[in-house]
């Protein structure tokens, strides 16, 4: 019978002659090491996007809040700071801005009322419609999705000859015989019907990513439940109002938020057709902030442009609050 051998422990002699073991200090294992390794490359792989996102981003933002306390044309070396002056001014104080802003923010609710409400209504149905087709359902997605990664500026020109007096719907009215129905104005030249008319045209820029995401949750849902629904003698119109839209209530709250973000903040469009017109029908509170920033020369309104967009950002917040808040308490 033999004895496995035994490990001797190093020891040492102090000095008062006691005998003690030696402490001995293993090594890191090697994949530690490694994962320290792999640690640091992935820290100074990220380091310049960080570095760049605090220039780029956190001083822009601190700096334009700081500015929107003061007065400053964007020239001369100092400010004027003026404290809440700038957001006095906006909201009631100033005769000339504080009206401005009044007729832009009752334009810009039109928008954020009307543009989430027909998007949802066009997309949803839309979405429903596509995920039956059981052919060519990778082309039509692409066909309706077309309109989202075409460029905005090249769409928008095409929108502006497609309205114009001689344009493809007047035009297209009067060959159906509803030329009563023509805008001799053009539609973005008529005060009556230049904001539906953007309104229309947001909505047709926003359908595309809606319908995708409506696609996407249509797609996810249990066969199961769809199945049960017919067995219990739901009808389609029943199945889609009864059983699939409570299930896509999440998806139709983010729809909601991304276009209430949109209309509170976009601008583009309404820039680039129209400018606000015609006599600011049209004028949104984004493009007054754009306005007060770019477009008053050398008038000291940078200060005015940055509260407005402050006030901006925080009427976006709270809507996304607010619209957080319902979605848990329906979920």
């Amino acid at each position: 019978m033999t004895t496995a051998p035994r490990r001797t422990v190093p020891k040492a002699v102090d000095e008062g002659g006691g005998i003690h073991p030696v402490k001995t200090v293993a090594a890191p294992p090697p994949h530690r090491r490694r994962r320290g390794y792999e640690a640091l490359s992935g820290y100074l792989f990220v380091a310049p996007a960080v570095v760049l996102f605090a220039v780029m981003g956190l001083y822009t933002v601190g700096y334009g809040f700081a500015l929107s306390f003061a007065t400053w044309n964007g020239f001369t070396p100092n400010w004027s700071w003026v404290g809440l002056d700038n957001y006095a001014d906006l909201l009631w104080r100033d005769p000339v801005y504080a009206p401005r802003i009044r007729h832009a923010t009752l334009n810009t609710l039109w928008v954020m009322l009307a543009a989430p409400a027909l998007t949802v209504l066009v997309s949803f149905p839309l979405a429903v419609l596509l995920n039956q087709v059981t052919r060519f359902q990778t082309v039509l997605r692409s066909v309706y999705f077309l309109p989202y990664v075409t460029s905005g500026i090249a769409v928008f020109f095409a929108w502006q000859y497609i309205l114009q007096p001689d344009g493809a719907v007047n035009s297209l009215l009067g060959s159906v015989g509803l030329g009563s129905l023509e805008q001799p104005q053009g539609w973005l030249g008529n005060p009556t019907t230049a904001m539906p008319t953007m309104i229309v045209v947001t909505v047709w820029g926003a359908v595309p990513v809606a319908m995708l995401l409506y696609l996407t949750g249509l797609q996810g849902i249990d066969r199961s439940v769809l199945e049960a629904a017919q067995l219990d003698g739901a009808g389609w119109w029943r199945t889609n109002g009864s059983v699939i839209w409570p299930l896509v209530r999440p998806i139709t709250a983010i729809v909601v938020l991304l276009n209430l973000r949109e209309s509170l903040q976009g601008f583009q469009t309404f820039l680039v057709m129209t400018n606000g017109g015609p006599g600011d029908h049209t004028n949104v509170l984004g493009l007054e902030a754009y306005r007060l920033a770019f477009l008053k020369n050398l008038s000291p309104t940078l200060g005015l442009a940055s509260a407005l967009g402050w006030i901006l950002f925080a009427a976006a917040l709270v809507l996304a609050l607010i619209n957080l808040r319902a979605l848990r308490s329906k979920t």
